[in-house]
């Protein structure tokens, strides 16, 4: 067997061709200090050594505006080739961006004029006609900032410009060192820090491996920007080795162990105490238990993680059997190797299993569902729409009370009703804006989850990021995660519910929440937005050309379709039409399979005679 597995790997070997070689790109680091530059440097005493001095004539002006002398460094390598500062934060990225600009020369606005007039045209048009007032200024200089504060289609086409040298300086957040793979020919790190805390060994790494890009430039450098204090910190930072990796199963419990166990069993590979322990002796936890573990063992983890799902109702226990037969109950706590348990998964359970709710939330959610078949305000998506809003995203931001409170004033009498079937007054609302003091206590998870269930009801209302952005005051990057997360959120409370037959109500209104929650658009513009390579810039022209459904596309000539709509090649024309043939098709599948079970006779109709086979 090991030969044969030997033999097949050889084979599946393809030989790297010397033209195709790649060579390998050299890093230099430098450490920045006032006017110094220090070279990274493992051989030297104190780990670097002197390089050069910045010679850079500053204004008094300049001094004072950029006392890390950022123009200067930057001003060295753009626009002839690429750049990244790293910044600490998102607004730091914004201001930093908008600096260098500032004391950019009019001669950076030549290079490549029209591709940037054209990347300013395109955020514009994935933008309902919006355009960042900062980007409206730094982009034709060949800047940009990038950070999550951003929409998806705005980072794309950043990214895009960046990568095909349209822009050459890119001001970001240490989240597109991880995510992104945009390399540059510098990379400066503006501080030692990622937000207040002080850097990490992998995070550095991380950010200075951008710098240097295989097959185009022979050298990269990284400049990490520090100050006096600071100094001691930074030295220790580029000599200790990287940090270790460590498994993180138990320290996210519910999204970790007890999910893995839930999993197991309601997959039946492991099914028992003894096969659910041998399991997680196996895996990256288990291997570094005796690292991880101090004050309990690996068996008693796991004994702790099966009796919180058993508590939860999301397992059950069944009967125990000693080697020797004898029945035992509720032993579960006093397990040795002689005795065998086996566990089944609770339809709660299941239905949590199935939507990958997590595990903290599953029973909060079965009670809100549960309430919310009491009395489901079925006027307004509100009440639905607070059912489906992610629990988790409840605590990551409190809400403007003033904001709050001037949007729930607006509320209709049947949306105002939903939102005291949740739990929050019009009354408590007023007292938090104004400032006054609150005897009664209220939860203040619903009452957030509430306030993101107005930004999703308002954004499916409106259906534009920008002015729900501009509204509740909130960054557009996170109004967007908001409702990506609450379209994922909503699928996997429909798989829940379909689990449960309580719930069988919400199935239908759930299908099509979670498809508005997903596209964002008119209802008239979901069947278009449902074909691959269409979103609702492309999506509206099409409607406003007249084609209006599925069909219409299917049957479309892409000859027409690039004289019909401005901005379509005629690749992306055949890609729509294709994409259209191939969706009607499946849908007509579907529907053919539904008609020809309806038709098959049954195989209980009385008077048909079971052939001998199947009686065997």
């Amino acid at each position: 067997m090991l030969k044969t597995y030997k033999s097949s790997f050889k084979q599946n070997i393809t030989p790297v061709n010397s033209d195709q070689y790649v060579p390998e790109v050299e890093l230099k680091e430098y450490l920045k200090i006032n006017d110094s530059i220090c070279e990274v440097d493992s051989k030297a005493e104190n780990g670097m050594t002197f390089s050069r001095l910045l010679n850079y004539k500053y204004s008094d002006t300049l001094k004072k505006m950029d006392p890390d002398h950022l123009v200067a460094l930057v001003t060295e390598v753009i626009p002839n080739y690429s750049c990244l500062v790293f910044c600490p934060t998102k607004k730091n990225c914004e201001n930093v961006a908008e600096m260098i600009c500032t004391f950019l020369s009019k001669e950076y606005m030549k290079h490549k004029e029209k591709e940037k007039q054209e990347v300013i045209k395109n955020l514009k048009n994935i933008s309902s006609g919006n355009l960042c007032p900062v980007l409206k200024r730094t982009i034709p200089l060949g800047v940009a900032y990038h950070h999550s504060g951003l929409t998806s289609d705005e980072r794309k086409l950043l990214e895009e410009a960046y990568s095909t040298g349209v822009l050459c300086l890119l001001t970001c957040t240490s989240t597109l060192a991880a995510g992104v793979n945009l390399p540059a020919r510098r990379v400066i790190l503006r501080a030692p820090y990622v937000a207040k805390e002080f850097l990490k060994r992998n995070q550095y790494k991380q950010m200075i491996g951008r710098a240097g890009r295989a097959g185009i430039d022979s050298v990269g450098e990284s400049i990490l920007i520090l100050q006096e204090k600071d100094k001691q910190q930074v030295l220790d930072l580029i000599s200790r080795p990287l940090e270790n990796c460590y498994s993180h199963l138990v320290q996210e419990s519910t999204k970790g162990i007890q999910t893995l166990f839930l999993s197991l069993v309601g997959l039946k590979i492991a099914t028992n105490l003894h096969d659910i322990y041998h399991f997680m002796s196996g895996t990256f936890f288990g291997v570094q238990q005796k690292i991880l573990l101090k004050e309990k063992s690996l068996w008693e983890i796991t004994v702790e993680s099966l009796r919180y799902l058993i508590e939860k109702g999301l397992l059950q226990k069944d009967t125990i059997l000693t080697e020797k037969g004898h029945m035992q109950k509720d032993a579960l706590y006093e397990f040795k190797e002689e005795f065998q348990y086996s566990f089944h998964i609770t339809k709660l359970g299941r239905a949590s299993f199935k939507g990958t709710i997590d595990l903290a939330y599953c029973d909060i959610l079965y009670r809100d569902l549960k309430k919310g078949l009491e009395g489901l305000v079925l006027e307004s998506l509100l009440h639905l729409i607070y059912l489906t809003t992610p629990y988790d995203m409840a605590f990551q931001r409190d809400p403007d009370w003033m904001i709050y409170f001037r949007q729930f004033s607006q509320l209709s009498p049947a949306e105002q009703n939903a939102a005291a079937l949740v739990g929050v007054s019009e009354n408590y609302i007023g007292k938090k804006a104004s400032g006054q003091a609150i005897k009664k206590k209220v939860d203040k998870n619903i009452v957030n989850r509430l306030y993101l269930s107005f930004i999703l009801y308002t954004l499916l209302k409106e259906t534009n990021i920008w002015n729900v952005s501009e509204k509740f005051n909130m960054p557009r990057g996170y109004v967007q995660n908001l409702l990506t997360a609450a379209a994922t959120f909503s699928s996997c409370v429909l798989h829940f519910c379909e689990e449960l037959e309580e719930f069988w109500v919400y199935r239908a209104l759930l299908v099509e929440l979670t498809k508005k929650l997903t596209y964002c658009v008119k209802a008239e513009l979901i069947p278009l937005m449902e074909v691959t390579g269409v979103l609702e810039g492309r999506a509206k022209q099409l409607y406003n050309g007249g084609y209006k459904s599925l069909a219409h596309l299917a049957n479309a000539d892409p000859e027409v379709l690039i004289r019909t709509i401005d901005h379509l090649s005629r690749r992306q024309a055949k890609q729509i039409v294709s994409s259209a043939k191939m969706l009607l098709h499946e849908k007509a599948e579907a529907l053919q399979e539904e008609v020809e079970e309806l038709l098959r006779l049954p195989s209980d109709f009385p008077g048909i005679v079971a052939s001998p086979s199947v009686k065997a």
